[in-house]
């Protein structure tokens, strides 16, 4: 058995022919579409070679159409997933990687979208009533 420090991030990921992604020749439609059906609110973007281009968030594509206000969501069936600017895009890691180097870039990625956020997902309550956000 191998100890802790020894294992790598490949005893803890998910198969590539298990992972849900989409295409940057996709069109928005089709990655909501593929979000919607899996309850993505992120999704991994490949080129046609397999090769990870970055990570399509529920946001970058709402910041997109709000920036493109006359648009309707007809129109995201023939918008392409590569005119959708990423606002937080997660680079990729070797998956040679200790599993302490993976989850110090996990912690960090989780930190910095907390962190940056205006409101966080986490409330708390003193008797009912709003006390702090975290």
């Amino acid at each position: 058995m191998e100890s802790e420090s020894s294992m790598n991030a490949a005893f803890l990921i998910t198969p590539k022919n298990e992972v849900k992604f989409v295409y940057e020749d996709w069109t928005i439609r089709q990655a909501l579409e593929k979000m919607e059906h899996y309850r993505y609110t992120a999704i991994p973007v490949l080129n046609r070679s397999g090769k990870y281009v970055g990570t399509l968030t529920e946001g970058d594509i709402l910041w997109n159409l709000k920036h493109h206000a006359s648009l309707d969501f007809k129109d995201t069936e023939h918008m392409p997933l590569s005119d959708v600017p990423r606002h937080r895009d997660s680079s990729a890691i070797s998956i040679n990687v200790a599993i302490e180097g993976m989850i110090e870039k996990s912690l960090t990625q989780i930190l910095f979208r907390s962190w940056t956020t205006a409101v966080s997902s986490l409330a708390l309550f003193d008797d009912r009533r709003l006390s702090a956000i975290y």
